[in-house]
């Protein structure tokens, strides 16, 4: 596995790099154009999965011209700790790594591919925090097979809450430290065409909460450096399966119910919603919990992202089950997006793609 930590370094020719986040429910590509230090947005897809997503894979090949592909990975098959290491150079890390990984993970370093970074080397005794990140070999060789079987072929692997990480500091890293940064989108740096995207200033320990069809992300950030990542296992299909039983409808159904509840439906649906958001928010709550008892800050802001954002009146909600304001972010903040780009598509579908940009900025 190639180092997931790798950074973007702009160049002064002109290349494109593709993110592939192939979820449950959908499979979303994001084309970035970089000509020296410009990232623009140069071509996106959302595809519903499908059992085998094999046809599905070679059309956004077709479409988007794709080979080389960064993808990623959430869930059973992940693991990320936040480690704190005697103080060692990268060469020395490098060397200790399987030794002091297979202390905080729960796989054989055998069964991993393995990866760190150090965060920081300036912690008393002699102390660095490491994020130690690990995903089972047999999940990649079979997500390497099906990219080959499309005739696509993977470059970086990285972890979605990594992802996540990337998309978001690109973004909004700037802003939080009150520094400007250069005109994306035709407008000042500091607008936004997304007003519900609005900068994180003056919130200095902030969450990444990106809702998926099964996996909820959580990542706290503290001065823009990721200090805790966990996976929940729950997410917007059990909104949708729970409007499913209480209406009696079938999937799609209750997909369109969800989204677009209809007035006189109005007051159960936002019952069943807050029955199963309510379990969410706990599990949300224990992870800041946890956080807070080893820090000294408290998560301040909660940044919103993935299907789940379609949900009527669930930023809200989660924001009065946790007592902390929530909004929605914008992976395309940043990222000049041209004329050519069917602006009205890609607002439709903007919360979705946060982990395909993170992946593509890559």
């Amino acid at each position: 596995m190639k180092n997931i930590f790798a950074k973007m370094r702009p160049r002064s020719k002109e290349r494109f790099s593709f993110g592939l986040d192939i979820g449950t429910q959908a499979v979303k590509c994001v084309k970035l154009k970089f000509t020296g230090s410009a990232v623009e947005l140069a071509g996106f897809e959302m595809q519903e999965s499908q059992l085998d997503p094999t046809e599905l894979l070679r059309k956004i090949k077709h479409d988007q011209g794709a080979d080389l592909v960064n993808i990623s990975f959430c869930g059973v098959a992940t693991v990320i700790r936040y480690v704190n290491f005697v103080r060692m150079n990268k060469n020395e890390l490098k060397g200790a790594l399987k030794f002091e990984a297979q202390k905080h993970i729960p796989f054989s370093v055998n069964e991993v591919n393995l990866d760190a970074e150090i965060l920081r080397d300036d912690l008393p005794e002699n102390k660095m925090l490491v994020l130690i990140a690990a995903i089972k070999k047999e999940a990649v060789l079979q997500r390497i097979k099906l990219l080959e079987n499309a005739g696509l072929r993977p470059n970086l692997i990285d972890i979605d809450s990594l992802a996540l990480v990337n998309a978001f500091s690109f973004n909004y890293s700037k802003s939080e430290s009150g520094e400007n940064k250069p005109e994306a989108n035709g407008q000042p740096a500091g607008q936004n065409q997304n007003p519900e995207a609005g900068a994180a200033q003056n919130h200095k320990t902030t969450c990444l909460l990106n809702i998926g069809s099964t996996i909820t992300n959580v990542n706290i950030l503290d001065n823009g450096l990721v200090r805790l990542s966990r996976d929940i296992h729950s997410g917007g299909g059990n909104f949708t399966k729970k409007l499913m039983d209480t209406f009696e409808l079938d999937f799609k159904a209750a997909e369109e119910l969800k989204v677009n509840p209809p007035a006189d439906k109005a007051d159960k649906i936002k019952s069943s919603v807050e029955s199963v958001l309510a379990n969410l928010a706990s599990e949300i709550r224990t992870s800041f919990d946890y956080y807070e008892s080893q820090n000294t800050a408290s998560v301040s802001k909660i940044f919103l992202s993935g299907g789940a954002c379609k949900i009527n009146g669930l930023k809200e909600m989660l924001g009065a089950f946790l007592g902390i304001p929530v909004e929605t972010w914008d992976p395309f903040k940043q990222i000049v997006i041209p004329e050519s780009v069917d602006r009205q598509k890609l607002d439709k579908s903007r919360e979705q793609f946060n982990v395909a940009v993170g992946l593509a900025l890559r």
